[in-house]
């Protein structure tokens, strides 16, 4: 079970000037070792579990940009100023000397443990970039320097944990809405599609219920699909897009189309492959050609 705020990816992010609801996208393929997942819609804070389920003891802020901290001069503060606001204990390594203008990156990264990780990520605030990198514990100056040169000159879609000796996970959050996870981990990129039905499911019943206005309305208690209806997917087809076509306080329903290719902006289902089904009453997903959810 989670709790799905009213707020998350799919409840404020939209396409387009007609402001069309976002759809669910989910891609996955399996690139040297490992395995390479593009989403939508998620924020960081809502995958955030999940991610450090099979990551390393520490993790690194390699890059963070956000509106929602800024002091009155509306100077944005720096990564480590944000972890001392929300109480998140962080080593904080500079690299603004050497790195300003050489690489598309910040002046600073941050280490922390990975139990701190919720506390740094807790609230309202939104990233509009994030890209975090588990590393082993204790890293030194130089390395994470090269870290920092390896993801700062790092060529569009190339794969990064072939150039991180030693990490298991990588993420990159774009508007807090645009997922990209590479991870070492086979059972996480099931774990992501079934985290991302459960977010869409609880998105719509907020619409159903009528939640109260204001940044401290309710959450929504979802229960997630079991890891084997989404490997069933997967094993189906890589790419597979979704939207929200029944819901009530019976259930939802989410009707997925596969794709030939990862999604593209823009892009609307064309036809329905299957739906899969929340029923409310027994907390059991399937899916609707038949298969049940395991």
């Amino acid at each position: 079970m989670i709790e799905v705020d009213r707020h998350g990816a799919f409840g404020v992010n939209s396409v387009g000037l007609e402001r069309v609801p976002f759809p669910l996208t989910f891609s996955v393929r399996e690139v040297e070792g490992s395995w390479e997942v593009t989403a939508a819609a998620a924020q960081g804070s809502e995958l955030l579990d999940l991610l450090l389920r099979s990551s390393r003891e520490e993790v690194v802020v390699a890059n963070l940009a956000t509106n929602s901290f800024m002091d009155e001069d509306y100077r944005s503060w720096t990564p480590s100023e944000i972890a001392a606001d929300q109480g998140a204990a962080c080593r904080v390594h500079p690299i603004g000397d050497w790195a300003a203008g050489a690489i598309e990156l910040g002046e600073e990264l941050l280490v922390l443990d990975r139990s701190v990780m919720p506390r740094f990520l807790d609230g309202s605030w939104s990233p509009y970039e994030l890209t975090l990198v588990d590393v082993e514990p204790g890293l030194g100056a130089g390395q994470l320097d090269e870290l920092a040169l390896a993801i700062g000159t790092a060529r569009a879609r190339e794969p990064m944990l072939p150039r991180l000796p030693g990490s298991r996970l990588y993420f990159s959050g774009h508007d807090d809405c645009y997922v990209l996870v590479e991870t070492r981990d086979a059972d996480l990129p099931a774990l992501l599609f079934g985290r991302l039905l459960a977010l869409m499911a609880g998105s719509a019943l907020h619409g159903v219920r009528g939640t109260p206005p204001g940044p401290d309305g309710p959450t929504v208690g979802v229960p997630e699909p079991d890891r084997a209806l989404a490997e069933r997917l997967i094993g189906r087809n890589p790419h597979w897009i979704g939207t929200v076509t029944q819901a009530s306080e019976d259930g939802v329903h989410i009707a997925l189309g596969a794709l030939e290719r990862s999604w593209r902006l823009g892009e609307r289902p064309e036809r329905t492959d299957c739906t899969a089904v929340l029923d409310l009453g027994t907390g059991a997903w399937r899916l609707a050609d038949g298969e049940s959810a395991g």
